[in-house]
């Protein structure tokens, strides 16, 4: 069996007025993360974690953010079409670890929500998938809620 790795790492600035999106949910908080599509964190560094695993560059390589097509678009979309890049390429996904830091709101009540949201535009179940969160202990931009960081690992395969 054929297997690799990747690592994603994503980040946007938490402002006042946006809508905040975290594993392909809408979650209820008073900052929303700033970017050009709906800014989910997570989702991007799960794209980035599979494109990076399977040798296919980067999230910004095949929806760069001068693209309008990409405007405000839905980060599960970008997961899907992620997904068909890899499996284009004979790639399957094994697992995928992630972990949230932020300091506010907390993340476990989301937790599978989130894993579901993935697991149906990643096409796995949602028992392969681990979602984790922390704080920054206040320090830093994360810790005066100026900011969310995303982390993620996955494994693909080939049989």
């Amino acid at each position: 069996m054929n297997i690799r790795v990747g690592f994603g790492f994503d980040v946007h600035q938490l402002i006042e007025g946006r809508d905040l999106w975290l594993g392909g949910i809408r979650i209820d908080h008073s900052k929303g993360a700033l970017g050009h599509s709906d800014a989910d964190v997570l989702l991007h560094a799960i794209c980035d974690a599979l494109l990076g695993a399977a040798n296919l560059r980067d999230i910004g390589f095949h929806f760069p953010d001068t693209g309008s097509e990409f405007k405000n678009i839905d980060s599960k979309i970008l997961l899907s079409k992620t997904v068909e890049l890899i499996q284009k390429e004979g790639w399957n996904i094994g697992n995928i670890d992630c972990t949230l830091v932020m300091e506010r709101p907390k993340i476990m009540p989301y937790v599978d929500q989130m894993k579901s949201a993935i697991a149906q535009y990643a096409q796995i179940t949602s028992d392969v998938i681990s979602i984790k969160a922390t704080t920054n202990e206040k320090m830093g931009f994360i810790g005066r809620e100026e900011g969310v960081v995303a982390h993620a690992v996955a494994l693909i395969h080939r049989s």
